[in-house]
């Protein structure tokens, strides 16, 4: 083939990969790239939520997110949230699917019953749990009484409210988590298994030199996508505690939420968002890190 024939044939190649690639980069311009310069514009101007005012005003919104007191309580609760719920999530949800896997009917009864939860939306979820934590007529109430104490208002709870919302979300999110390490696991050679077994291993010796070892990825997939899903908490903490007891359990999310559209200040509630968006990436940019150093 000439030279002309060859360079003719790789344009070809080249305009078709560009045809094929167009409807994607299109959506991708259109949902993901546009609106995140929109959102930086934003958030540079006294921009309203309803009405034409918009005035050009810099990094003031910054300015005053950096002295905005309840912003910083509100990324102390996110924190104080993801720290109980991403470790605990990944654990629970590796430990479940170490217990499910396998042939077996209970246990293929076991992994539907875990992965249900995810499927029902925040609000159901959190009324589920609202009944539960009732300290009027909650479930929990009876055997508070039966043991002669006086019901806990866990939602109330200056202390407990944040715990009670990390452990509804626990219920709800586990099954996704928990499918991933499944589909892991089942790819995980059975010979490393049967050699194992030969040489006398223990269940703790296998699960710290074969499971871990081979999942280790999916592990970090786990983590990066529970960072960045806990972070943007929002429909448990207004639907179960609107955000008290005293804003201990008010989220970035809802007080982004709560300026944009009950204060109608989207300049400040765009700015918050890209404060939000700064955590979220340098956390995962750690994990991320973290696990590359794990693999070399």
């Amino acid at each position: 083939m000439s030279t002309s024939s060859l360079t003719a044939a790789r344009r070809r190649d080249a305009l078709a990969a560009y045809i094929f690639l167009a409807p994607f980069a299109v959506i991708y311009a259109t949902f993901l790239v546009y609106p995140f310069f929109k959102g930086l514009w934003i958030s540079l101007h006294d921009w309203e939520l309803a009405g034409s005012y918009r005035k050009y005003i810099g990094l003031l919104n910054y300015e005053d997110m950096w002295f905005d007191t309840i912003f910083w309580k509100t990324v102390g609760n996110t924190l104080a949230f993801v720290a109980m719920t991403v470790p605990t999530m990944t654990a629970l949800a590796l430990v479940l699917a170490l217990a499910v896997f396998g042939q077996g009917r209970l246990k293929g009864v076991l992994r539907s019953v875990f992965f249900m939860s995810s499927v029902f939306s925040v609000s159901v979820v959190t009324l589920i749990w609202s009944m539960v934590l009732s300290a009027d007529n909650g479930l929990l109430v009876p055997l508070f009484n039966l043991i002669g104490v006086n019901p806990v208002n866990f939602l109330g709870h200056p202390t407990l409210a944040m715990p009670s919302i990390a452990l509804t979300t626990l219920w709800w999110g586990v099954g996704l988590p928990m499918a991933l390490f499944l589909a892991a696991l089942s790819q995980i050679p059975p010979e490393l298994y049967e050699a194992a077994e030969l040489d006398h291993a223990g269940r703790f010796s296998v699960l710290k030199n074969i499971t871990l070892p081979s999942i280790r990825h999916t592990v970090l997939l786990v983590l990066v996508l529970q960072i960045v899903g806990q972070f943007q908490i929002f429909g448990q903490a207004h639907l179960m505690t609107q955000g008290g007891p005293a804003n201990r359990t008010r989220t970035l999310v809802q007080y982004i939420y709560e300026t944009s559209f009950r204060d109608w200040q989207v300049g400040y509630a765009t700015a918050m968002s890209f404060g939000l968006f700064i955590l979220m990436l340098g956390f995962t940019m750690l994990q991320l890190w973290l696990g590359r150093r794990g693999d070399e």
